[in-house]
């Protein structure tokens, strides 16, 4: 930004972008909530600035969404495994998530806890919570239950996912809905795919591409993988290139082979 730019927006920040009131002790600022670009004195000054202000702020809005949509992630959705604290498989077999507590135990801790057990005769446990391992799934559920009276995300994304096998739709999608609010990402992807098929509720693309962005933004990779199919399609390749980066660090197979396909053809360099 050069000194010029930097004096007006210095300038923007100090008085009413609509009538140039300045700050004082009766006058007080409000910031643009969209674009934070502009501050308005009065509600009646924001009304009038809107069509002058309209196209930077929908500008600025996509800016600061996709400062955020391709930030690379720390970990996968999954997270790390609480015990050993090792970054989680993306590979539903490699792990077991446990009724009692939901978490997500990697293989190893689960057997090296098996081991124990068996060695020295003991009852078995959660390997994270020690408390008695679930006899029957009448149980399981039960313990799932408990889980969602305390607003448990995990769990409430679990039962939906419960009543889909059951072919229970409607109570499929008001726990994804639930957990989905709740900020859950594999609830964001798995209602994604409720929209895209229209299952009870009506097909709506865009309501699943909000959902995938969500998803996404918390790490689900797979979800980011769809969005790069998705603005590849549409001829969007710088995008599409990012999304398939970000996937591909975090392990998701179809954006590595993406990737390399697109380093085939010179699209991607191999500092990338």
């Amino acid at each position: 930004m050069s000194t010029d730019d930097d004096a007006q927006a210095a300038a923007t920040d100090m008085c009413c972008a609509s009538c140039g009131n300045t700050e004082g002790d009766e006058v007080k600022l409000k910031t643009c909530a969209a674009c934070k670009l502009v501050r308005y004195c009065s509600v009646k000054c924001q009304k009038e600035h809107r069509p002058q202000h309209k196209a930077r702020c929908k500008e600025r809005v996509a800016e600061l969404h996709d400062e955020i949509l391709f930030q690379q992630p720390e970990s996968s959705h999954l997270g790390d495994c609480p015990i050993c604290l090792l970054p989680q498989s993306l590979y539903h077999d490699d792990a077991t998530m446990m009724t009692c507590c939901t978490k997500i135990i990697c293989d190893g801790c689960k057997f090296a806890n098996m081991a124990h057990e068996m060695e020295a005769n003991l009852e078995s446990k959660c390997p994270f919570c020690r408390k008695p391992a679930s006899k029957s799934k009448a149980e399981c559920i039960q313990n799932r239950m408990k889980r969602i009276e305390k607003k448990d995300p995990v769990a409430i994304r679990e039962h939906g996912a419960w009543c889909l096998e059951e072919k229970d739709l409607g109570g499929a999608v008001t726990f994804l809905t639930q957990a989905s609010n709740l900020g859950d990402a594999e609830a964001h992807y798995q209602l994604s795919k409720v929209y895209r098929d229209g299952l009870v509720v009506e097909k709506d693309s865009k309501k699943e591409w909000r959902l995938l962005e969500k998803a996404a933004i918390g790490g689900h990779p797979a979800a980011r993988h769809k969005l790069g199919a998705r603005e590849g399609s549409k001829g969007r390749y710088e995008r599409a290139k990012k999304h398939y980066i970000i996937a591909a660090n975090l392990g998701q197979d179809d954006s590595i082979k993406a990737l390399k396909q697109g380093y085939e053809i010179g699209f991607v360099s191999k500092e990338e």
